[in-house]
């Protein structure tokens, strides 16, 4: 495993990093309604949440993207580690888009006006399997 990302995979990863990192920032400062809506979201998706205090959820959701975005931004960060995080955060996204009623089209994958913010975070899915796929297809 490489300890520094390549300076081709930067763009990506601050791109990626930035909206994250940016996302978790703002969730830090959510207050009771902002937390309620979120967390009645996720765990209309992810039921085994529906017992989490949304405050909690909002208060480690918030790290964990503060703490994702980072370390997407910070080269030392091997690209393996991070895609693999990413991937897996993305598709937490993902899932929410699919679980979620009102944010596809009846019998489609094309998403509604509601889906659309969630859907175009396929972008992030494409970024971190891709890190992870360049690494371990190196030599």
């Amino acid at each position: 495993m490489r300890f520094l990302a390549r300076l081709h995979q930067m763009p990506a990863r601050i791109a990626a990093g930035s909206i994250i990192l940016n996302s978790g920032l703002t969730k830090a400062s959510a207050d009771k309604e902002t937390a309620a809506q979120l967390h009645g979201m996720a765990s209309g998706a992810y039921p085994f949440l529906k017992d989490m205090d949304p405050q909690d959820f909002t208060r480690l959701l918030s790290r964990a993207e503060i703490a994702l975005g980072a370390a997407l931004m910070i080269p030392l960060v091997p690209s393996a580690l991070a895609g693999a995080a990413l991937t897996a955060f993305s598709g937490g996204l993902m899932g929410l888009y699919l679980k979620t009623p009102g944010m596809r089209e009846e019998g489609s994958l094309r998403p509604t006006h509601q889906g659309l913010g969630v859907a175009k975070d396929v972008w992030l899915l494409g970024i971190g399997t891709g890190l992870v796929l360049e690494e371990l297809s190196r030599d």
